[in-house]
């Protein structure tokens, strides 16, 4: 026992001897195209804010070197039922404009924004009060079921309030 006990603590002494690096070690993943549906239920209208960044980092690393993938071999869905529908609707613009360009301007990457009709309807919003790229699903639950059924990864965005600068943390 005390002879395996030893042999044990000089291997783990010795480890570092061997393992150490100057640095971490940047891997380039071999990514494939990408199949994805984001479900986007938040509690606060302004946190789909946060939540495009996670679009922002499917899209952006996948469009540049060493992937260089076309927006096409994205396949990229997004259902909206939480309070965040809000941000679509028209008469929103100016409070959300920020946010909603940016959806737009991953709608014309072809990334696909859908709301929930049973959520759009507990607001009383109907078709013509939703941003053109924006299309209208029966049921978002049923949204999500289909596209995993086809093959799509579901990424629930986790937005957290922020009560650290990075250089108060850092």
């Amino acid at each position: 026992m005390l002879r395996t006990a030893i042999a044990a603590l000089l291997f783990v002494s010795a480890l570092p001897l061997w393992a150490k690096t100057d640095a971490a070690e940047y891997v380039e993943t071999p990514y494939t195209e990408q199949k994805v549906v984001f479900d986007f239920y938040f509690d606060e209208p302004d946190k789909i804010g946060s939540a495009l960044y996670w679009i922002k980092s499917l899209v952006e690393p996948l469009m540049a070197a060493p992937y260089n993938y076309a927006p096409d071999d994205l396949h990229i869905k997004v259902i909206i039922h939480g309070t965040e529908l809000v941000t679509l609707a028209k008469h929103n613009y100016l409070r959300y404009q920020e946010a909603v360009e940016r959806m737009r301007y991953y709608a014309l990457l072809g990334v696909e924004f859908k709301v929930c009709k049973f959520a759009a309807a507990d607001y009383d919003y109907e078709l013509e009060d939703f941003q053109d790229f924006v299309d209208v699903v029966p049921s978002a639950i049923a949204e999500l079921a289909h596209w995993q059924k086809e093959g799509y990864v579901i990424i629930t965005p986790r937005v957290q309030e922020k009560r650290y600068s990075i250089d108060e943390i850092r």
